[in-house]
């Protein structure tokens, strides 16, 4: 008798036990349920971090390529092309590899193609703007087998963008392009070669 009357209250035990633990189970369903949206939109009106462009730095060059004062690294571009050379005959009757003009793809840090640097020398970026320039100085390189280090000063400017207030260039890094020292001779006059060569290429504007 004494166990008869023991289990219903066991029983109503066990069932007070399971609605609570329902009832615990379901707020934190609508908890869930309400909190997601709330941190949703606190995750969608939060500002997006945007890509901000990397500040650089002025290379280490010699004194003869160094650029004016006052002036600032606006753009950095690694080149990847080649020199384009023609066969042609000196004042002196000899026959030498003459440079006619580069063409070489512009690239940014992240490998990104932003433009185009051709004849003239000129340097033309896909947001349409573009300067032509004339070398005023030079450095050899370390290695006889690249072109030189140069010092440009822009001469032109056409279109608006991020090269419209640019005024020096400076030629780094070189990689290659030099002509061969052989194939240009009274048989070969006005041919072409082309040279695969690689440089950096620092674009200053006067400093806000």
């Amino acid at each position: 008798m004494k166990r008869a009357t023991c289990l219903p209250a066991k029983i109503a035990t066990m069932r007070r036990l399971l609605t609570a633990t329902a009832a615990s189970i379901g707020l934190g369903a609508v908890i869930f349920a309400l909190g997601n949206p709330l941190a949703n939109a606190q995750a969608k009106d939060a500002p997006q971090q945007k890509d901000v462009p990397q500040q650089e730095v002025a290379p280490d060059v010699p004194d003869a390529i160094q650029a004016p004062a006052g002036e600032e690294v606006v753009l950095l571009a690694h080149a990847t092309g080649s020199q384009i050379y023609t066969c042609q005959a000196a004042a002196d009757g000899k026959f030498a590899w003459t440079l006619k003009a580069p063409d070489a793809e512009l690239h940014d840090r992240k490998d990104k193609v932003i433009g185009q640097h051709s004849a003239g020398p000129s340097w033309k970026l896909k947001d349409g703007s573009e300067v032509t320039g004339k070398a005023v100085a030079h450095v050899d390189s370390l290695d006889a087998e690249s072109v030189p280090w140069l010092l440009v000063k822009v001469v032109s400017h056409s279109g608006n963008g991020l090269l419209s207030k640019v005024t020096t260039i400076q030629r780094v890094r070189t990689h290659g392009g030099q002509p061969s020292a052989e194939g240009c001779d009274a048989a070969h006059v006005n041919a072409e070669t082309k040279s695969s060569y690689s440089a950096d290429y620092y674009f200053y504007a006067p400093a806000k």
